[in-house]
């Protein structure tokens, strides 16, 4: 699985694109700089829908977050910020 943020900062919506999908689970969990785990989801993944959107974040507080994918055996992190 390789995912690509449409872009490293976000207000109350994330949306990334996995470019290398599978058909299993994806599950995706937001930590804060702490390693707080601050919000997280689980879906199936369409291959026909490569991009997720990821909605209501507005409540969280502003500031650096690390986003951790993982479908199967296979992990990735991203580094994002939310912005005013």
């Amino acid at each position: 699985m390789i995912a690509k943020v449409k872009t490293a900062t976000f207000i109350d919506t994330l949306r990334f694109e996995l470019l290398a999908p599978s058909h299993q689970s994806l599950k995706a969990v937001l930590r804060d700089d702490k390693g707080s785990v601050c919000s997280q989801f689980e879906t199936i993944f369409i291959q026909e829908e490569p991009e997720i959107t990821w909605k209501g974040l507005q409540d969280l507080p502003y500031g650096v977050y690390t986003l951790e994918l993982s479908q199967g055996e296979e992990k990735i992190r991203l580094r994002l910020v939310k912005r005013v």
